[in-house]
């Protein structure tokens, strides 16, 4: 017998905003190396000599071809899912990449649970199961997490769009929460 789906939340690795400004930026340096070929002829802007073209026509097109293709992959990302995260019965699943181990955790040794700012950063990396500073993080989007801690003090930062339905949702089923 299948347990019912307390909760459920997708993120996706495309939404992240530090991979998104990453990758424009790129194609921009590609569409600009672009516009300089096709357009190779010193300028003077304010006082600024902008030289020549240091490319040649076909390297060019390449900068093209590369800008396209980091767009075209910007809008693949928006479909790659990054995190899954379930709370089915008594336990919290966190379902990662294809190539990521499922992270079980029991909410019964749970003794904590708040909801924290995820980073004082405005842009942060996707991480998955990572172990830094005495916590473990998953995070793909947004600004806010929730912190679990369990009997040993481990603690746990997990990323969430709907932290709020995610807390009450923990809140509600973890009996020796002191929060």
């Amino acid at each position: 017998m299948q347990e019912e789906i307390l909760f459920e939340e997708k993120q996706y690795i495309g939404y992240n905003k530090w991979s998104i400004l990453w990758r424009t930026v790129l194609a921009m340096f590609c569409f600009v190396l672009y516009y300089w070929s096709e357009n190779p002829k010193p300028v003077d802007v304010a006082m600024v000599e902008i030289p020549a073209s240091p490319v040649d026509e076909n390297s060019g097109q390449l900068f093209f071809l590369m800008g396209i293709i980091l767009m075209a992959l910007s809008l693949i990302l928006i479909f790659v899912l990054h995190i899954h995260t379930k709370i089915i019965g008594n336990s919290l699943i966190l379902d990662g990449l294809w190539t990521s181990r499922k992270v079980k955790i029991e909410l019964s040794n749970i003794v904590e649970v708040k909801k924290v700012k995820y980073s004082k950063y405005l842009l942060n990396r996707p991480v998955y199961n990572l172990h830094f500073k005495n916590k473990i993080r998953f995070f793909t989007q947004g600004n806010d997490a929730l912190e679990l801690t369990d009997k040993d003090g481990l603690k746990y930062r997990i990323g969430s769009q709907k932290s709020d339905e995610f807390m009450k949702v923990l809140i509600d089923l973890t009996p020796n929460n002191k929060s």
